[in-house]
């Protein structure tokens, strides 16, 4: 499946901002499964851009630089980009979480997509041991890797409610855990608490997900808006299995992988600091248009 993806956020100020000084991470980067065929970046009413290494994960960060007074800021990532990621199917043979478990504690990979680099607590998902009893349910350590991941997946959607009004960006997971709601942002790091407890690399992923309207409705436009969900390490045969616990599915061909972390503070689309007085006003619009589909 190809996609344009049009992403825009605008902050409104309402006194000027002199100054401002942010990270962007809105980039899809280079990962199995999709090929980025152009990308394009704007800012209004303008600033200072340069690239920037990632601090931590696996993103592309953009450092921009505002220095002249605004009231508003608009930016901008467009890109079109080619899906093609087949929907995995547990086998048999795949390695039980005890194997992958042990794998990844003798891995000696220094590298951004290492999993021992997603073993341990990160500082917006601590171990926690009520996460940990209720995971622990679909994680036996001889059940095989890719059938836990979706085991726990489907029953975090079966037994959770979406609800945008039970959280906030900074609510912890214990607090959605025992709200039994959330966004998909809660539900990615319950997950991967749960996992990383029980010896799993987990590692948040962020990006889009392809929405389908209800049959004969239009498709509406700027209704998407970033996804999060969880990537496994299935060992080093299988590698990085992505799962989608808000939906109870595989990452596949319908999501986008923008960038991927230890949590959300690694790979924030958009953070930095800002000089100024006064309220501010953010909105965001994300349009996931699907171009052709293969045959």
């Amino acid at each position: 499946m190809r996609y344009a993806i049009r992403h825009v956020t605008r902050f409104d100020y309402a006194e000027p901002v002199g100054f401002a000084r942010c990270n962007l991470r809105l980039r899809p980067i280079h990962w199995s499964g999709q090929t980025i065929h152009d990308y394009h970046l704007s800012v209004e009413p303008g600033g200072d851009t340069a690239p920037a290494r990632a601090e931590a994960g696996l993103a592309n960060v953009v450092r921009l630089v505002v220095t002249q007074p605004v009231r508003s800021l608009t930016i901008e990532s467009c890109c079109t980009i080619t899906v093609d990621r087949p929907v995995p199917v547990p086998a048999a043979d795949d390695p039980t979480l005890a194997q992958i478990a042990a794998d990844a504690r003798a891995s000696r990979d220094a590298g951004p997509a290492s999993p021992a680099s997603y073993l341990f607590p990160s500082p917006l998902i601590p171990l926690d041991r009520d996460i940990a009893q209720w995971c622990a349910q679909e994680l036996d350590p001889q059940r095989g890797a890719l059938d836990a991941a979706i085991g726990l997946a489907r029953r975090i959607q079966n037994e959770f409610d979406f609800d945008p009004t039970a959280t906030l960006v900074d609510t912890p997971p214990r607090e959605a855990f025992l709200k039994r709601g959330g966004v998909c942002q809660d539900f990615a790091q319950i997950m991967i608490s749960g996992l990383r407890a029980a010896g799993l690399p987990a590692a948040y992923a962020s990006g889009y997900l392809r929405t389908l309207p209800p049959p004969g409705q239009p498709r509406l436009v700027g209704a998407d808006a970033t996804h999060a969900w969880v990537l496994l390490w299935c060992g080093p045969e299988r590698g990085w299995v992505g799962v989608d616990p808000t939906n109870g599915i595989w990452m596949a061909s319908d999501h986008v992988v923008v960038a991927i972390g230890r949590d959300y503070s690694d790979i924030a689309p958009i953070d930095g600091i800002v000089l100024g007085s006064g309220a501010q006003n953010m909105t965001v619009s994300v349009d996931v248009a699907p171009l052709e589909t293969r045959s």
